[in-house]
């Protein structure tokens, strides 16, 4: 809505137009040699100008660049072309950063935002399983940071927090597939390679020399002011030029513009600069209420570990604005983070209520329900997201689930074999995991060994592989191997209880008790009851 309202205005407030006489030497087929001019347009009498135009709205981005291209460089000074391919190329590259990003690994070990090493329960993104309502550990499994697993993957979702014990092995190591290419060394940096790729991707290089920009010229001017605003910070990713740029047409604009406000504060988060971010979103917010303010906004507090603080941010804005799903959504994604499970899926059904196609709503309410022991219900939601027209190797997975624990043994071995079919890398691990609860559940452990020796091989950092691998192990008899598979998933996964609790059993059957009792504790501290 902000991107419309801006280019609405800059169409209307374009200066520098060229004349009638050079537009139509510029649009002659006879003077240009660009294939677009013949092929793109047949209609030669078309003014080139409104054709840019025209492609830009109709989010034909690449052939709206094409025509910019070709008339700045018959005259560079054309102010309305400038904008149409600033425009362009902000759209073609813009990234809805709304949600919470997947934090880098500077952010997991260096990051000394927390206001609070020793959090009150409840109260911080570090102890999530403090603030437990909805099934408990023995039945809903944990990622490797000790939040309870989403039903809908999204940034952040296992990722670390800061002070929750991780060390350098395990903020490299991704809760999916184990790497570190997934992770970047900060959130910047993948700024940094979006930036060059977008450079390569321009022929001659990069659209505007920002080191030539005067900052102070172009606040006088809002329109294009705006569009070079939203290039530098979703094309050149240069937010430190940003904020130069907003501060200089803060002041021009009395500092009384709520847009340029929420821009700085977007730049500030970029920086890291988060309580300077804050002042600037919540000034922004006195002028004017937005959504994407807010959500912003609660972007920060998220970030600053003060979830509750988030919530009410996010319930402060839906009261204003009653019919929004993405506050409820957002609503919904802190209390799951912090392990508040009734609230979380109480937001989500408000959210169904208004807008029965969210995916991400009725994916969550069928893992809380399949976590709940009602895999019939959740069966009935999967089933939903198909009729939606979803097909992933994770939604067959889950329905081969609820289909196995539901009692339709004849419909799970489809669901895992599409489930298979349609697998990444990321996911393989987790069908064949969940294949050997089917073989163990039917009595064929050979299958399950055979099952979780391949979840194994396709990612090795997947703990409840290692542990339940090492049951098997134990009940053949291989004592050096179930020992070393336990100590593996607990390493992998220090906030799950089971791989502690099995290994102190054998400690204790093979007559080593100190080494049995500390290893309970551990398995305490993870789920006390």
């Amino acid at each position: 809505v902000e991107g419309e309202a801006v280019r609405g205005e800059g169409t209307t407030e374009m200066a520098g137009r060229l004349n009638t006489a050079a537009r139509e030497t510029i649009a002659a087929p006879v003077q240009t040699s660009d294939k677009w001019s013949i092929d793109s347009n047949p209609h030669k009498d078309l003014d080139p100008v409104f054709l840019a135009i025209s492609r830009l709205r109709r989010q034909k981005l690449d052939e709206s660049i094409a025509v910019s291209t070709d008339l700045l460089s018959r005259n560079a000074f054309d102010q309305q072309v400038w904008w149409v391919k600033c425009r362009a190329l902000t759209n073609k590259n813009w990234v809805d950063d709304s949600e919470v990003e997947e934090e880098g690994l500077a952010e997991v070990l260096m990051d000394d935002n927390a206001t609070s090493s020793l959090p009150r329960p409840g109260t911080s993104l570090n102890r999530p399983q403090t603030n437990a309502s909805g099934p408990s550990p023995a039945v809903r499994p944990t990622s490797n940071s000790g939040r309870p697993l989403s039903g809908f993957a999204r940034p952040g979702t296992n990722s670390g927090r800061p002070g929750s014990g991780m060390s350098v092995e395990q903020a490299m190591a991704n809760a999916r597939s184990g790497t570190a290419m997934n992770r970047p060394v900060t959130t910047s940096g993948r700024f940094v390679r979006l930036g060059t790729a977008s450079m390569l991707s321009e022929p001659g290089g990069a659209f505007i020399n920002l080191d030539k920009v005067n900052v102070n010229k172009y606040a006088e001017r809002p329109a294009m002011a705006r569009a070079l605003c939203d290039y530098i910070l979703y094309v050149e990713h240069v937010p430190k030029k940003a904020v130069e740029l907003c501060a200089a047409a803060t002041q021009k604009a009395s500092f009384k513009d709520w847009w340029w406000k929420a821009r700085l504060g977007k730049a500030y988060y970029q920086l890291g600069l988060y309580r300077e971010a804050e002042r600037q979103f919540l000034s922004s917010l006195k002028d004017q209420d937005m959504i994407m303010t807010h959500l912003e906004l609660g972007k920060i507090y998220m970030k600053l570990d003060q979830p509750n603080k988030a919530i009410e941010i996010y319930e402060t804005a839906s009261k204003s604005h009653p019919a929004e799903t993405l506050l409820l959504l957002a609503s919904a994604r802190v209390h799951d983070a912090v392990n508040n499970a009734e609230r979380g899926m109480a937001l989500y059904k408000e959210v169904l209520e208004i807008e029965a196609s969210s995916v991400e709503a009725v994916s969550c309410l069928a893992a809380h329900q399949f976590y709940s022991d009602q895999p019939e219900i959740a069966l009935r939601y999967y089933r939903r997201l198909l009729q939606m027209g979803v097909q992933t190797s994770e939604l067959w997975n889950n329905l081969g689930l609820c289909c196995f624990h539901s009692g339709q043994y004849d419909m799970c071995l489809t669901c895992f074999e599409r489930a298979l079919q349609l697998s990444q890398d990321d996911t393989t691990a987790d069908i064949w995991y969940n294949i050997s609860h089917l073989a163990i559940g039917i009595g064929d452990l050979g299958l399950a060994y055979q099952a979780l020796k391949i979840a194994v091989c396709a990612d090795n950092k997947h703990s409840q592989a290692y542990n339940n691998l090492a049951v098997l192990e134990l009940k053949k008899g291989n004592l050096d191997a179930a020992r070393s598979g336990f100590g593996q998933a607990h390493t992998l996964n220090p906030f799950s209880f089971e791989a502690p609790f099995n290994l102190s059993l054998l400690c204790y059957k093979v007559g080593e008790s100190q080494e049995s009792f500390d290893l309970v504790n551990k398995s305490l501290a993870c789920y006390p009851d």
